[in-house]
């Protein structure tokens, strides 16, 4: 199973998401949608959600803060404010603790990270921010095949500045 990972597209949803996610089966959004994105994104692939701090209430009774769902065999934890080995929040890591993931992805830094928690045996994702607005430099989607294990992981990054296929 092919799987793209993205965050914070804020209203926007670019044309590299079109692309670079063509061959995914599914898709993962770490919150932050915007307006529109979640309706978008549900046309183009499956789609796997939650909301962030920027998404309005019509999102929170739409989407759950925290997605606990099994792909190919794999626990997967999906929130927007997560934090990192050994940065989480005292709420996420009692969850982390309760749920024991395979794989914990969240948003909301705007920084990529992929990294083992040796401590809470999973693979922690944060795909970045997909969108254009916030203080990152590039946007980043990420993907990879869930076989049954996540393996060839790949990371897109492209400029804030390129054309976007929808907006807010």
């Amino acid at each position: 199973m092919r799987i793209g990972v993205l965050s914070d597209t804020h209203g926007t949803v670019p044309n590299q998401v079109y692309t670079f996610f063509k061959d995914c089966d599914e898709l993962w959004h770490a919150g932050d949608l915007g307006y529109n994105v979640l309706d978008i994104l549900r046309q183009f692939k499956p789609l796997r959600a939650v909301y962030g701090n920027i998404d309005d209430n019509s999102l929170h009774h739409e989407l759950p803060k925290v997605n606990v769902f099994e792909r190919e065999g794999q626990k997967i934890v999906l929130t927007h404010i997560g934090g990192w080995p050994g940065h989480y929040p005292a709420d996420i890591r009692a969850m982390l603790q309760r749920e024991k993931p395979d794989i914990f992805v969240c948003g909301h830094s705007h920084i990529l990270k992929v990294m083992y928690d040796k401590q809470m045996d999973f693979l922690h994702i944060n795909p970045g921010a997909a969108g254009f607005t916030g203080f990152h430099k590039v946007s980043t989607l990420i993907r990879f095949t869930l076989d049954p294990t996540p393996r060839e992981l790949e990371i897109l990054d492209y400029p804030k500045t390129f054309k976007i296929a929808a907006t807010s």
